[in-house]
């Protein structure tokens, strides 16, 4: 799911970023009547998005979800990444956009040791009002990093948390060039599970379609791929389970400018979060950049009201 990705520290950090295909722009309806926003501001939401197609997908929900409540919406899709999404808030080319919280967090203080989704939303709350912006509530829905086996691999070695593979023995894991000096990668291997006997083989596309190739075929026993990658569920994958919480919180959150905060738009976006899942996020993916080839919009659109949300 890009341009500087995520957690990933990704759609933020360009030393860590890697480039993907842009998603399809999408526009809210031009002949939509213009009504004032949930009987708080007035003012116009405008919701943007990274240029990857799961943030683009986040971004019809939240406008969708907002439009059902009355709100007057447009929006600024495919923008790019946090160097230029940021300014972009701050100067009101936009006023709220899809955020994700250890990697927003990290935008702000690369050196940040939260790592659980409460501490991360706390400290992000005050980062962020640095610069007049307001994050609302966080969902249980995730996107990032994941140490990934297969099931196969998985029931044979009894592993089910990233620990257990200090009792495998030697194994080879694929990721991102990064993912070697990166704290929650190899170092934070060792450092937090023990986890040292590994042979680390470099894949260009995080958690990609070669990643996810050289997992199933054995040519790496782990990987590191994305929690909301379709390909969980289509090669039947296990994230290995973070107890220690190796690998910060990734959870959506609404980031907005302060100038559009009212009691109605919390309501409706933390109604969203409320709802949304990581199991959400792969179904929505698979739609969207799977064989369906469904536009964002639909797929967020039909989201929407199985959630009882429009």
């Amino acid at each position: 799911m890009n341009i500087f990705r995520k957690g990933r520290l990704a759609v933020g950090l360009v030393a860590v970023g890697a480039v993907v295909a842009l998603a399809g722009c999408s526009q809210a309806d031009p002949t939509a009547p213009e009504t004032n926003a949930g009987g708080g501001d007035s003012s116009q939401i405008i919701v943007g998005s990274f240029a990857f197609p799961e943030s683009e997908i986040l971004g019809e929900i939240y406008a969708q979800a907002l439009e059902a409540k009355g709100f007057d919406v447009q929006t600024k899709f495919n923008i790019g990444p946090r160097q230029q999404t940021i300014p972009a808030l701050q100067d009101g080319s936009i006023n709220l956009i899809p955020e994700y919280n250890g990697n927003l967090l990290a935008y702000y203080d690369t050196e940040f040791t939260q790592r659980t989704t409460e501490d991360v939303d706390a400290a992000l709350t005050d980062a962020v009002a640095a610069d007049d912006l307001v994050v609302y509530s966080s969902a249980e829905a995730e996107d990032k990093d994941a140490y990934v086996v297969t099931q196969a691999y998985a029931e044979a070695n009894g592993l089910t948390s990233i620990g257990d593979l200090s009792k495998v023995g030697p194994f080879s894991l694929g990721a991102n060039p990064q993912f070697a000096e990166l704290g929650y990668g190899i170092p934070g291997l060792k450092s937090v599970y023990g986890v040292s006997d590994v042979t680390f083989v470099p894949y260009e596309d995080f958690g990609g379609p070669d990643t996810v190739k050289a997992l199933t075929d054995n040519t790496v026993q782990v990987a590191d791929i994305y929690t909301t990658s379709p390909a969980l569920v289509a090669e039947n994958l296990q994230v290995l389970e973070d107890p220690e919480n190796l690998i910060a919180a990734q959870n959506v959150l609404p980031l907005l400018a302060s100038s559009i905060d009212t009691p109605e738009l919390k309501e409706a976006l933390d109604a969203v979060s409320a709802k949304l899942t990581t199991d959400d996020l792969i179904a929505l993916r698979d739609r969207v950049e799977g064989s369906e080839q469904a536009s964002a919009s639909t797929a967020a659109a039909d989201w929407l009201k199985e959630a009882g949300l429009v």
